[in-house]
């Protein structure tokens, strides 16, 4: 008694079509087995992408580049509020820092008021209100020191006018209203 299957003598008549079959499922095994391997490798670096981007929101790490620097330069070092005993005090302080950092970038202050009574002062802000002369490609790195420098000032209002012709030198009339978070008193 003879008990093959029909598929077995076919097979054996016709072997190359058997290996073939063979090849093309073992290939599709390698290829099922090698798209498995490249999504999970895909899946690892999107995840370390998404770690590495949270960590520098979360302010651990910071941005960095191929020449070692970083996206915003070294942070600022200081307290991010207004120093001084007294309201009056942290005024000056904050009087004395817009005057400096227009002094930095060429300019010059023209007047100045420090608000110690004001709408914001109830929360704490100490504002000043300063007109100033400088060139106008300075305005930028001004602004960029003023709200990136320690204390941390917040610049509530900018007018800023050009020179309405060549015999006023050039020079842009900026008005700036500034304004830190001075904590009271200690």
């Amino acid at each position: 008694m003879n008990t093959s299957h029909p598929i077995d003598s076919y097979l054996q008549r016709f072997p190359i079509p058997a290996v073939l079959a063979y090849v093309t499922v073992v290939a599709l095994f390698l290829l099922a087995i090698f798209v498995a391997l490249s999504g999970i490798v895909d899946h690892r670096r999107a995840v370390a992408a998404a770690s590495d981007m949270l960590a520098r929101l979360e302010g651990r790490t910071p941005a960095s580049y191929a020449d070692g620097g970083t996206a915003a330069g070294p942070a600022p070092t200081g307290s991010p509020f207004l120093e001084g005993q007294t309201v009056t005090v942290a005024g000056a302080a904050l009087l004395q820092r817009v005057a400096s950092a227009v002094n930095q970038v060429g300019g010059s202050v023209l007047s100045s008021q420090v608000e110690l009574e004001g709408t914001q002062s109830k929360d704490g802000f100490v504002s000043l209100i300063a007109s100033c002369e400088m060139d106008q490609a300075s305005l930028q790195k001004l602004l960029y020191d003023l709200e990136a420098g320690m204390p941390f000032l917040f610049v509530d209002q900018l007018v800023a006018q050009a020179p309405v012709s060549a015999s006023e030198g050039g020079r842009t009339r900026v008005l700036l209203a500034v304004s830190g978070l001075w904590p009271g008193e200690k």
